[in-house]
């Protein structure tokens, strides 16, 4: 986990991008896992309640003041659209199409950032290497999953839809907690992304309340495997690779930490192949050339130009 500090270390940028790039491209396959063994909703609420409560007891024990009225209204907030309504999203598109065309639509994110990010738009806009960049990685990740994209039911416009309002909801909160938590919380804040997490983890008890699951979950039914997903999304996923995601964008332009919308899927089509031992086609090569060739240009106009902390 990153340290909240105003000049932070080369190893530690190097860090939280390795945990917003691998890691969390790493928990497409351990999502999939843990929600083998438990209901969706329920294994969004205790992944966010775990995760919400370490965080929480990691900032009381460091001496912050957790419980400050402004700081929880507004990380609630933060929480609503970056954790809770992505995930539910996700939930809601996946009943419709399938899990290749939701990690095609989630590369959409840095699209809608590079969008609405407008104290960026003079560099991010006027820059045919930063537009190319984010299209080109776009196309990439589309070569990526060319294979399955056809695997669509008549339904899939209903589920692209869905998903795109939460990949939406995403880059509003990213922004929104880039150039707004100064003036809720300070430097060295833990505490925001504590109460981000525990508000969607009460968001998700109450719809897991609601739909039912939570009557329903068979506690002894659940495999020791599925513990063990909970768990890795829990410190990994949500801990170390959430707080690395919230600490960039205090430090870095919102789009150059959005490319982890490219990276995550590059991840997981190369841990397929290593570790699960999965084919990749021509195309898919082509597509991580492409998505590697986009992140270098993303990135390169602004080490050019040394824009780090605009906004």
């Amino acid at each position: 986990m990153p340290t909240f500090t105003t000049s932070p270390s080369k190893p530690a940028v190097l860090t939280a991008y390795f945990m917003i790039y691998v890691v969390w491209g790493s928990t497409y396959y351990v999502i999939g896992e843990a929600a083998e063994g438990m209901p969706p909703y329920v294994l969004g609420a205790l992944r966010f309640s775990l995760a919400g409560l370490f965080m929480l007891g990691l900032a009381w024990w460091s001496g912050e003041r957790v419980f400050q009225r402004r700081l929880v209204g507004f990380s609630a907030l933060c929480g609503l659209l970056l954790l809770f309504t992505d995930m539910l999203a996700i939930m809601l598109a996946l009943r419709f199409i399938t899990s290749s065309l939701v990690a095609v639509l989630a590369a959409s994110t840095l699209i809608w950032i590079t969008l609405l990010d407008a104290p960026m738009w003079r560099y991010n806009l006027r820059s045919p290497a930063v537009i190319a960049g984010v299209l080109g990685g776009m196309g990439g990740v589309v070569l990526l999953y060319s294979g399955h994209l056809a695997e669509q039911g008549e339904a899939a416009a209903q589920g692209i839809l869905i998903f795109l309002g939460g990949a939406l909801c995403w880059a509003l909160g990213s922004l929104i907690s880039k150039y707004k938590a100064s003036s809720y919380e300070s430097v060295n804040a833990w505490s925001g992304t504590a109460w981000q997490m525990l508000a969607a983890a009460v968001l998700f008890w109450l719809c897991a309340l609601g739909s039912g699951e939570l009557q329903q979950v068979e506690w002894s039914g659940i495999s020791p495997g599925a513990w063990g997903a909970l768990a890795y999304l829990v410190v990994f996923g949500s801990v170390m690779a959430y707080s690395s995601y919230v600490w960039l964008l205090k430090i870095r332009p919102a789009t150059e930490v959005g490319t982890h919308a490219y990276a995550n899927p590059f991840i997981a089509i190369v841990l397929g192949v290593c570790l699960g031992h999965e084919e990749i086609s021509f195309y898919q090569w082509v597509g991580l050339a492409v998505i590697l060739l986009s992140l270098f240009m993303v990135n390169r106009y602004r080490v050019n130009k040394g824009i780090y902390n605009e906004g």
